[in-house]
């Protein structure tokens, strides 16, 4: 079977790879968390979770049904590393959700039009009407993370962003939008073994990009961004929501209730829509770049 890029993931497991995360991702078996830093030794039992997993997904249902019926409007941006779990987050979200309320928007490279526009346009496009909810699958942030990153924007683009950004968010939050920004955060082993499994399997094979691949030699790179993107917009208006994602099952429970805790709706359950797991959910000072 071939690989995707050459087998360039493998390779750079092979080579390229600290030996720290070559050694942990050898030595561990499947279900072992790699991350030193995080709080718990292995992932969350898979019953508990399917309990909880469906407790929330009525509260989800109950939520949009609210959304409806009351006009809110919200948006959830979901932000991260590659491989952090954005994708399976927002399936277990909306999976049982009617698409035309719960939408997702995953926009692909600017189109020429596009990259003549004013930055924010395309997304302003994208925003929920009366009785919607919106899931950014990536936003905006591209351009504080992954342009600035790869060189795809020129540092002046990047620093007017970042003086537009606060004013563009203020004027969502002023227009009764409920803004809820996640950032799904991935230790760098974790984030290797997921993409060695998803080079290996046909299946999955497909969410692998250029990007992914490079980026493994950019880990720094983009942990400079990513600071430096909280440092400029985790405000009180609009705060980031951080979840550490080495553990998908936790991170989902905790990125759902993050959206539930924001948003008052009519027939909320404190007892399953209450207060996201603090040791892995919480401000950009749990971040572990």
């Amino acid at each position: 079977m071939s690989l995707p890029f050459d087998g360039a993931i493998s390779e750079f497991y092979k080579k390229s790879a600290p030996q720290a995360v070559r050694t942990a991702i050898k030595e561990a078996s499947k279900k072992d968390i790699l991350s030193d830093s995080y709080p718990y030794d292995a992932p969350m039992n898979k019953d508990d979770y399917e309990a909880e997993i469906e407790a929330l997904q009525l509260e989800l249902v109950k939520f949009q049904a609210d959304v409806k019926a009351t006009g809110k409007r919200v948006v959830v941006v979901f932000e991260g590393r590659d491989a952090a779990g954005k994708g399976g987050t927002i399936k277990r979200f909306r999976e049982n959700l009617n698409p035309r309320v719960a939408r997702v928007v995953a926009l692909s490279k600017p189109s020429d039009r596009e990259a003549g526009e004013w930055y924010f346009q395309r997304y302003v496009r994208e925003l929920p009407s009366s009785g919607e909810i919106v899931l950014f699958d990536r936003s905006w942030y591209n351009r504080g993370v992954v342009e600035k990153v790869f060189g795809f924007c020129e540092d002046s683009q990047r620093e007017a962003f970042f003086r537009q950004l606060p004013e563009f968010e203020d004027m969502l939050v002023d227009e009764g939008i409920h803004l809820v920004k996640i950032w799904l955060n991935v230790g760098r082993a974790e984030q290797l073994r997921r993409f060695l499994s998803r080079e290996k399997d046909p299946l999955k094979q497909w969410k692998l990009s250029w990007i992914d691949v490079e980026g493994l030699n950019r880990w720094d790179a983009y942990s400079s961004a990513i600071k430096e993107t909280f440092d400029r917009s985790h405000r009180t208006r609009a705060p980031w929501t951080i979840v550490r994602s080495d553990d998908k099952k936790r991170a989902r429970l905790a990125a759902i209730r993050s959206v539930l805790q924001a948003v008052d709706y009519e027939g909320k359950d404190g007892n399953v829509a209450h207060a996201p797991d603090a040791r892995i959910c919480g401000g950009p000072e749990i971040w572990d770049g």
